[in-house]
């Protein structure tokens, strides 16, 4: 199953970077596809075209959108480029979502900085908890994490564990994995995947990925 998957991201991103070689102006949400599938790749191939990718739009002055930039910070944090992961997120303009929450949260795990991860949940369930108020929520994935990491320091662990209690009890946490946050389709909205799968019927004639992008 995953190597037709691998497959079908490969040659969608074929698809992207030709585009890119001829110039064709990506939009905002061709960089969130580009950037989607190179974190579903995750490989040190993908992200370096992932961050080539990032960085000429930079450049060009082109408008990253905070989901897009999720993907690629996500997809740093998976290739244990944390820097790099670090770098992108603060350059998000808004990162009040449910994935950049939980993104910075396991940053933060990464970077060992587990009296700043009690701090932050601390701060959510501090925080108003009116039903009317939009709440932080947590992935149980993500607070697993915290949980292994923080189980060898027992003062933190019983921290961790009350706040973990009151997050449940305000409705905090989410069964839904960061992986499911991520690439969570907006309502009303099509699939790229499944345009981009219609394109590329008539298309068979690129060449390998590498040569596309990485030969430069």
């Amino acid at each position: 199953m995953w190597s037709w998957l691998k497959m079908s991201f490969t040659g969608a991103l074929e698809v992207l970077m030709e585009m890119r070689n001829q110039d064709v102006k990506f939009t905002i949400d061709t960089y969130v596809l580009a950037f989607a599938i190179c974190y579903k790749l995750n490989s040190p191939e993908s992200f370096k075209i992932c961050t080539t990718l990032r960085e000429e739009a930079l450049l060009k002055g082109e408008i990253l959108s905070r989901r897009a930039s999720c993907f690629a910070v996500a997809l740093a944090l998976n290739q244990n480029e944390v820097a790099k992961a670090m770098s992108i997120f603060s350059q998000i303009m808004n990162p009040e979502s449910i994935t950049c929450t939980n993104l910075n949260i396991i940053l933060h795990i990464q970077l060992n900085m587990l009296e700043n991860v009690i701090e932050i949940l601390k701060n959510a369930t501090e925080g108003n908890l009116s039903k009317y108020v939009k709440r932080q929520m947590f992935s149980e994935e993500v607070l697993a994490k915290v949980r292994e990491k923080v189980k060898d320091v027992p003062a933190l662990l019983a921290k961790f564990d009350e706040l973990y209690g009151k997050l449940h009890v305000s409705g905090q946490v989410t069964t839904y994995s960061l992986d499911a946050v991520l690439c969570h389709i907006p309502g009303g909205r099509k699939s790229h995947m499944f345009l981009l799968n219609k394109r590329m019927v008539s298309r068979r004639t690129f060449q390998p990925l590498g040569q596309s992008l990485l030969a430069e």
